[in-house]
């Protein structure tokens, strides 16, 4: 990596604690991914993008910032990001996935706050997110009521903050809720950029995001192979990564590797040995770095084949409808694609659990575990539903409940271990 120091500087970070956070990511890293046997060749470019992810495409952003274009950092996958290319913006994920700064954070939120909401705070106090600190305008999705209270806090942390509110229901008037939002959030950011998004605006950032969408679902499908041409740790890091590259570089890589494995596939060759245990993780989303447990399950010789979530199929199973020609239309197109999404905060959300039992097929799972993050209420409460429903179908399922600390390793090592014993 370059000398960057200056740049973070810029940048307002806290060298001591971002060189603290670089140090333990590059061990992660290190002993959780370049361990790993038969990788594909085509991870290097994704090891690369991990390497720089606080160098280069920081800098990247910062260039794009000198020559008039914005930068919008989100929190979820509900903010559209076709409506953030078409005003000429650039879209980043911001969610964080591990501890940081914790004593900090348990001075402005309850201690039993989900991990997901301390850790991006934690990233904000410990200023150690350049993503956070590049960003134009911060974007904050009222889903569950823990975010939906905890940005009363955050809004008075970041000066550029703006607060996008979501239906949990999916009725006509949700619908219609849902679409003044998305409308709101185009007249916020044409009043940002002083630019009026046109239908060819529209058309072009939905044929952007789609063909994202197609490539990683591309990956997703070769999953189903047996043996799988790539492993669960790695199909995960090209899902986390899809939150922070460039999107048309990042389709390109993406296509690029999926060629590499459908190769693989016809030598029959595998990132595991084949009728290896297939296991597929549903639940809550698993932002960089929070590689902790699809590092144990792998680590008993067991695959994971697919990623019932947010960051892995939930977020990119369907496309945006691209045939109306006029604002309206297109817009319509956005509200319905995004009513789509399942998340834990709808009810009632039997979409979910039919979802769930759909990609069991279709990837030959032999189980499910079920990942909860501590004190993340929809994903816990619907945890139960769900095991209920697919154990009527004969699936197996493991529910775990955890956090970004390391403390509940060997528990939960010794519960995973058990449980692919039972798949085999």
């Amino acid at each position: 990596m370059a000398d960057y120091t200056q740049m973070w500087t810029d940048l307002g970070l806290n060298h001591d604690n971002h060189n603290a956070l670089l140090d333990n990511l590059g061990q992660a890293y290190q002993s959780i991914f370049m361990t790993q046997e038969n990788r594909p060749e085509g991870m290097s470019y994704f090891d690369f993008v991990m390497s720089e992810a606080h160098g280069l495409r920081i800098q990247e952003l910062r260039e794009e910032q000198e020559a008039g274009r914005k930068i919008i950092g989100s929190f979820c996958v509900f903010v559209p990001e076709e409506i953030i290319l078409a005003a000429g913006c650039t879209a980043v994920g911001l969610c964080a996935g591990a501890d940081f700064a914790q004593e900090e954070v348990e001075k402005v939120l309850p201690r039993n706050t989900c991990s997901l909401i301390k850790s991006f705070f934690g990233f904000k106090l410990g200023k150690v997110c350049p993503y956070m600190e590049v960003s134009d305008m911060i974007v904050g999705e009222n889903t569950c009521d823990g975010k939906k209270k905890s940005f009363e806090v955050f809004k008075e942390m970041v000066p550029n903050f703006y607060q996008m509110d979501l239906p949990q229901t999916k009725t006509p008037m949700a619908r219609h809720m849902l679409k003044q939002e998305f409308k709101s959030f185009v007249e916020k950011l044409e009043e940002m950029t002083g630019k009026s998004i046109t239908v060819e605006d529209l058309k072009q950032g939905i044929a952007t995001v789609n063909a994202k969408r197609q490539a990683l679902r591309r990956l997703s499908m070769l999953r189903a192979a047996d043996p799988a041409p790539i492993s669960g740790l790695d199909a995960l890091l090209i899902n986390q990564i899809a939150f922070l590259d460039n999107p048309i570089r990042f389709t390109e890589k993406v296509n690029a590797i999926c060629d590499e494995l459908e190769l693989l596939i016809k030598e029959t060759k595998g990132a595991k040995k084949a009728k290896a245990p297939r296991v597929l993780i549903s639940g809550c989303p698993m932002a960089i770095p929070n590689w902790k447990l699809p590092s144990i399950i792998e680590s008993t010789g067991a695959v994971i084949v697919g990623e019932e979530s947010c960051i892995g199929e939930r977020g990119q199973r369907n496309l945006t409808d691209d045939s109306a020609d006029s604002l309206e239309g297109l817009m319509n197109a956005i509200v319905d694609r995004y009513l789509k999404i399942d998340c834990a905060v709808f009810t009632p959300n039997q979409e979910r659990v039919n979802h769930i039992k759909e990609m069991s097929q279709q990837y030959n799972a032999d189980g499910v575990i079920h990942y909860g993050l501590q004190f993340c209420q929809p994903y816990i409460m619907e945890s139960f539903s769900v095991e209920k429903e697919l154990e009527k179908q004969n699936i197996s399922v493991l529910r775990l409940e955890t956090d970004y600390s390391q403390e509940d390793m060997g528990q939960l090592s010794t519960r995973v271990e058990a449980f692919v014993e039972i798949i085999k």
